[in-house]
């Protein structure tokens, strides 16, 4: 659940992920769960959303059993399973936008979870809208370039040819982004093409950024993020606050 498209965002939030491996896929089970039963198919070539959670569940190296079996659990007849995704907006410490994407069987405690979240981290949670026009949604795929043997030119030619809009160089990765519904078919193209995908998925991407200054906000903030990381219900966050 990284705060923006930065890499040590992304870096701190795979660490966590290594240690919660199994709350990780936990997570993407529930999405894809929802994909399967929102999209009416099973079959992620007649159902966009699927092919998404199946590309980050491939970039988070989900097993392929994983994978299908979490399908075929969605598509049973007894399945019981009933989830629904809920977004709630509102202001981290110094007026930080934060977006919260959960999927629950549960409103009411999901709610009062988040809001305890902003509550106790001088933060508080707004009305829909309130920070979410400041943000893009885009496709984010995170290319792995730790070794630093991937030529740039190189890189945004085969972007291109995937079919990306864009493409930065990060420090140790490349971000690519692509339009929201195009994040599976670039994904596929980039895997056999030889990339180590990072992750690969929609995001909500700032327009603008705070850089919070104070230790006690900085504090504040990251407590806020741990304790929306930790939560079952949430799948991502996202905010505009470039120094965590």
């Amino acid at each position: 659940m990284s705060g923006h498209s930065k890499w040590h965002n992304i870096q701190k939030t795979k660490g966590a992920q290594d240690a919660k491996r199994a709350q990780a896929f936990t997570k993407i089970a529930r999405e894809m769960i929802v994909a399967v039963k929102e999209g009416g198919s099973g079959d992620p070539a007649n159902n966009s959303r699927l092919a998404a959670v199946i590309a980050k569940a491939k970039a988070a190296n989900m097993p392929n059993d994983n994978i299908k079996r979490t399908i075929e659990r969605a598509l049973g007849s007894g399945s019981t399973d009933n989830y629904e995704s809920i977004t709630y907006e509102g202001y981290g410490p110094s007026g930080v936008a934060v977006i919260v994407e959960a999927m629950t069987d549960n409103r009411n405690r999901t709610a009062s979870d988040v809001r305890h979240a902003f509550d106790k981290n001088n933060g508080n949670m707004g009305q829909a809208g309130c920070v979410s026009w400041s943000f893009d949604r885009k496709g984010v795929i995170v290319v792995n370039n730790e070794d630093g043997d991937i030529d740039e030119d190189k890189m945004l030619e085969d972007a291109l040819e995937a079919g990306a809009a864009d493409m930065e160089a990060d420090g140790e990765v490349y971000q690519v982004y692509t339009g929201v519904d195009d994040v599976a078919a670039v994904s596929d193209y980039l895997t056999e093409h030889g990339y180590e995908l990072l992750s690969a998925q929609a995001e909500m991407v700032p327009q603008n950024y705070i850089t919070l200054t104070d230790e006690k906000d900085i504090k504040n903030m990251q407590r806020m993020l741990d304790m929306f990381e930790d939560n079952d219900d949430v799948q991502n966050v996202w905010h505009n606050c470039e120094n965590i």
